[in-house]
């Protein structure tokens, strides 16, 4: 190669190579979001994907995160190493259903003679060690109000979801967390967006519009967050 065309490529690769720092700067990595929760959040969490795609990458942990209990022993599992810029998490639905070992409902649920899977005094107790736990990662939270439960739900009674919520609520107004009502919006669902009477579950429609306001709370939070990292500076 000649000294003038190695001239050419220097100049070249001056002009289109960015200088240290800039392509960070220019093309910052995307904030990493990950979604604790149910199956309720199983069924949203694809469609926050992909309204958040470009915006966000958003993890939702492997396997469905049940009850409280089930959220101490595994929690730290599901956060793992990976530095969270928010989680949006939730438990209840599983804590508030009714189950019986000879029930022959899915899940063995059972609210006639069954036992709850978690009394409500426990479910504070537990949310109390998941929110310390999950303040210490110093990251953005935010709380998912349970879901609304239908009327003729086989483990569950109509009113315990509101029951739930407002501990929850006091629990996360302790701790400075966000709320995130599901429970508003899907109370107000048609009975045409559940998959079929007495279901706590949603079509795919009804996980859409879960997901829309999963997604615009998830970008309300971000964006809040970026604002207090510029106040600090």
């Amino acid at each position: 190669m000649t000294r003038k065309l190695v001239s050419i490529v220097a100049l070249v690769c001056m002009c289109v190579t960015p200088t240290l720092g800039q392509e960070s700067q220019e093309h910052p990595p995307l904030p990493k979001v990950l979604i604790i929760g149910d199956s309720i959040s199983l069924g949203y969490t694809p469609h926050v994907q992909a309204l958040l795609k470009g915006k966000a990458i958003v993890t939702h942990h492997r396997g469905n995160a049940g009850h409280t209990d089930m959220g101490r022993e595994h929690l730290n599992k599901w956060i793992g190493e990976t530095p969270w810029d928010l989680i949006h998490f939730n438990w209840g639905l599983w804590d508030l259903c009714y189950r019986h070992p000879d029930s022959k409902v899915q899940g063995n649920r059972d609210k006639v003679n069954g036992t709850v899977t978690t009394p409500l005094r426990r479910y504070e107790s537990n949310l109390n060690q998941l929110v310390k736990r999950l303040k210490k990662t110093k990251t953005k939270l935010i709380w998912a109000h349970t879901t609304v439960v239908p009327e003729k739900e086989a483990g569950r009674f109509v009113g315990d979801d509101k029951r739930y919520n407002d501990v929850a609520a006091k629990v996360m107004k302790q701790y400075g967390v966000p709320v995130n009502d599901l429970h508003a919006l899907t109370k107000k669902f048609p009975s045409e967006l559940f998959v079929k009477p007495g279901d706590v579950h949603y079509t795919k429609q009804g996980y859409q519009k879960i997901a829309k306001q999963v997604s615009l709370k998830i970008l309300e939070t971000l964006k809040t967050q970026k604002a207090d990292s510029r106040d600090e500076k």
